[in-house]
């Protein structure tokens, strides 16, 4: 097999010294035109002598120019070669992420039907829940194992885009107990708030009993921030119940994490 020229394994990256090369030079073009040696030789974990010497061929070859001691700039046929090679290195990522990883990468889904190895299938969110299906998807991938409906299924090479859309939170804030506990929750609003939603959590004994007074067992209690964080993502509407002492660092949580929300104030007057 003959290598192409732009071949970074061909190249570049075939040679320790034509990647030494490369740093230096994107390291005098950084900080010129006062280049110390000494923290390129640090940086590169070489001796100063070899840094020396490197630039001093580069120098030779018109990659560099010297204006004086420790006063070096990259020309433009250097700024060329290393943009030249920048792009053969870009390429080459490219080729292991799109080419290599995807190809042994395994998603695994909800078979959405019977799927034999080597089928071709649509893959889509629903529910917060990755689906494998025959029918067409802007996301595609190949299924890697025979699997029947509602079983776990894996597939590679997957590409396209799945369709998804984030969740939006609703932050239903209720008083602790010192003022009044569920004693003092709107009911009637929180049973409007928690029949539309996918997930309903509760943080706090007194969101967990107004929940429960309403007719609603929360579906988390134990990590319910993370968890209706962690549901968001993957789409699905949510509310939670929070007593207020614990409301603004949730906020702060959801603000970190760029997830819309709603706030509902459920403390009566």
């Amino acid at each position: 097999m003959i290598q192409d020229a732009k071949d970074p394994l061909f190249s570049i990256l075939r040679s320790k010294r034509e990647v030494s090369r490369l740093q230096i030079l994107v390291e005098i073009a950084e900080h010129q035109p006062a280049v110390r040696q000494q923290e390129i030789a640090t940086k590169l974990g070489v001796t100063p002598q070899a840094i020396s010497e490197y630039i001093r061929e580069l120098t030779e070859e018109g990659m560099v120019s010297a204006s004086g001691r420790g006063n070096y700039e990259v020309t433009k046929a250097g700024i060329e070669w290393v943009l030249a090679n920048a792009e053969s290195l870009e390429a080459y990522a490219r080729h292991i992420r799109r080419d290599i990883i995807q190809q042994v990468s395994i998603w695994t889904a909800i078979a959405a039907e019977n799927l034999r190895a080597g089928d071709e299938v649509g893959v889509f969110m629903k529910g917060g829940f990755l689906f494998a299906t025959k029918k067409s998807q802007q996301a595609t991938g190949s299924v890697v194992a025979d699997a029947k409906k509602d079983e776990d299924v894996g597939v590679a090479r997957l590409n396209g885009i799945i369709e998804h859309h984030e969740g939006n939170i609703t932050i239903c804030k209720v008083p602790r107990i010192q003022h009044g506990g569920s004693r003092r929750v709107q009911l009637e609003q929180l049973k409007d708030l928690v029949r539309q939603a996918g997930m309903v959590s509760a943080v706090g004994l007194e969101a967990y009993i107004s929940l429960k007074i309403a007719g609603h067992k929360p579906d988390l209690f134990f990590g319910a921030r993370e968890g209706v964080i962690e549901a968001a993502f993957h789409g699905i509407d949510c509310v939670i119940v929070i007593v207020d002492e614990e409301f603004t660092d949730f906020l702060k949580r959801l603000e970190g994490v760029g997830l819309s929300y709603t706030i509902i104030d459920l403390i009566t007057p």
